[in-house]
């Protein structure tokens, strides 16, 4: 079957000689597929919710790369254009597979979602390499004769291939023809040039005082904001609506008290901060903070923590089935409320153990040895 592709205003005929037989490397992939994308797929069914939802776009990621392996095992290799345009589908699924990741940080499987959309680049790897500059022409010099450096270059590699005999054609220098054993050397030949001189950093400008931003605690459209606040010990929103967040940005000693039920919060780089909330419908993220606390005094779904150092959590007897996300961050605790009224603190785990058990990897959180 003849196919013509058109590029610009030349024309590409492309010769494609179809069988009724694979070849060797796509019945491999189909191997792949009815095997470790299978489990995949079976077990992502099982887990439902985001992860079903993204093995189904990787399902068809892994169709459309089947596709192109087919017709590239009847096809002459195309050139980088025509290649590229039989990369488009599944270039365009591998964006869908990580535009859904960056939709749904908020989901409670959001690590699942990060660890398939960062491994599936790799279906785009036949994609051809964008171009870059010719490298420099090698000049080899030219011969007496003229040869375009062909005779310069042979004597090159047969100086190359003598291996260890290639030192027998150098001289021998003498003791007293040695600058280090006879220093008059070193006077006739003149000054010796002096070496590099050791780095010195510039002398820097006196540093500017850092400019002192003016506090803010006001509703913008649907966004509470709550910006840099120093020791701020009272700071209280209390006419809030559902569709409203919260937005906390460098706030530092100081506490937070937020009313009602609110759709979410969000704490960034702030320094012992206190925040103290009655329901949050969405998520609490603590992302680049330090030495924070969170208390929830009625319902919150998820809290999300995320490159922090230094985070308690008091859950309320209404919110024990929260759910806390962590990642990168450390000194995490969770506190626990009891009958009596006290709380059971709980540190969140920060070492984890992972092992192939023969079909997968399991991951169980361990405790640091000593």
């Amino acid at each position: 079957m003849l196919y013509c592709v058109c590029l610009g205003h030349g024309v590409i005929l492309l010769l494609f000689l179809f069988s009724l037989a694979v070849s060797v490397y796509v019945e491999a992939y189909d191997n792949l597929l009815s095997g470790p994308v299978a489990q995949y797929t079976a077990l992502s069914q099982k887990i439902g919710g985001d992860v079903q939802k993204h093995a189904e776009l990787m399902k068809q990621a892994f169709s459309c790369q089947r596709q192109f392996l087919v017709t590239a095992s009847n096809s002459q290799k195309p050139s980088d254009s025509v290649l590229t345009s039989l990369l488009a589908p599944v270039s365009k699924v591998i964006q869908e597979v990580q535009a859904f990741r960056e939709k749904n940080r908020s989901s409670p499987l959001f690590n699942h979602l990060s660890a398939v959309s960062e491994s599936v680049p790799a279906l785009g790897a036949p994609a051809p390499p964008p171009p870059g500059p010719p490298p420099p022409p090698m000049d080899l010099g030219k011969s007496s004769g003229g040869d375009s450096g062909a005779t310069n270059r042979n004597a090159l590699f047969a100086s190359l291939n003598k291996g260890a005999d290639i030192t027998k054609g150098l001289k021998h220098v003498s003791d007293d023809q040695k600058t280090h054993k006879n220093p008059g050397l070193k006077a006739q030949g003149g000054p010796l040039p002096s070496g590099p001189k050791p780095f010195a950093a510039r002398p820097t400008a006196a540093a500017s005082p850092a400019r002192t931003l003016p506090p803010v605690l006001e509703l913008d459209g649907k966004k509470w904001k709550v910006e840099n606040h120093e020791g701020a010990q009272n700071l209280v929103i209390s006419d809030t609506e559902l569709k409203q967040v919260v937005y906390a940005f460098k706030c530092n000693n100081s506490t937070l008290q937020v009313k009602g039920k609110i759709n979410s919060i969000t704490l960034d780089n702030c320094k012992k901060l206190g925040l103290v909330f009655d329901d949050v419908v969405g998520i609490v993220e603590v992302i680049n903070c330090k030495d924070v606390k969170v208390q929830v005094m009625g319902k919150i779904p998820t809290i999300s923590i995320n490159k922090t150092d230094g985070c308690h959590v008091y859950l309320s007897k209404d919110s024990l089935s929260c759910e806390i996300i962590s990642a990168k961050s450390s000194e995490m605790n969770v506190l626990v409320p009891n009958k009596d009224g006290e709380y059971t603190e709980i540190p969140v785990p920060e070492q984890f153990k992972t092992v192939w058990d023969g079909n997968k990897l399991v991951t169980t959180a361990t405790e640091i040895a000593g």
